[in-house]
């Protein structure tokens, strides 16, 4: 099991990445330690997340959303449904 998920960061841009533990993954971004483009965003916020059963299906979803328009980016952190992931949701990281 995989997930794709969203971050929305701290100058509104949108982040999307993939990883098996959605909350260690989303503790790395907040220490700056995920990725160049968040830590110069701190902080962020999880927009969204899908479930897909493989590694190989969260790459190739990681891809096909990272190719989105920020405005259709948008409308899937609002709910619009994603073709081949199941939406999830989790409690937000304690400060």
């Amino acid at each position: 099991m995989a997930f794709v998920y969203l971050l929305r960061c701290a100058d509104g841009s949108l982040y999307c990445g993939w990883t098996v533990d959605v909350p260690r993954r989303v503790a790395a971004h907040a220490t700056g330690r995920a990725s160049r483009y968040t830590a110069a965003r701190r902080p962020h916020a999880l927009a969204a997340v899908w479930e897909v059963p493989t590694h190989t299906d969260a790459r190739r979803l990681e891809a096909r959303v990272k190719r989105l328009t920020r405005r259709e980016k948008v409308a899937l952190t609002a709910g619009a449904p994603l073709d081949g992931a199941t939406p999830v949701r989790f409690a937000a990281p304690e400060p």
